[in-house]
């Protein structure tokens, strides 16, 4: 089963334009981590509530920031082990550059594929 992380980030509002640009940089080096299956990066632009779920309706745009801008990686490998080595890649590049970006340090969730 593929090893996978979820990672949030919380970027400081006035830092947005820098940390888009930093990752968009570092996408090419995680791009070619050996091992790497899928790669997706988003920016939560949307919520919703449970009026919109019992009704259908589509989620809720979000008009302002009150804390932070989030985002979410998610990057899946084939194991465990491509999956450490491209942490150590990221750590010895991009990753204190990112780090001032955030207003408290990253969530990384991991785990195997279940189905």
């Amino acid at each position: 089963m593929p090893f996978t992380e979820i990672c949030i980030y919380q970027v400081k509002p006035q830092k947005v334009e820098e940390f888009e640009a930093l990752m968009h940089e570092a996408k090419s080096l995680l791009e070619k981590q050996e091992g790497l299956l899928l790669l997706r990066f988003a920016k939560r632009g949307y919520r919703i509530d449970m009026e919109q779920i019992k009704e259908g309706l589509p989620p809720l745009k979000i008009n302002r920031i009150v804390k932070s801008v989030k985002y979410m990686l998610y990057w899946e490998f084939d194991t465990k082990e491509s999956y450490g080595a491209a942490q150590k890649n990221l750590y010895d590049s991009y990753w204190k550059s990112i780090e001032k970006c955030l207003i408290v340090p990253h969530d990384k969730y991991l785990g195997e594929g279940v189905f």
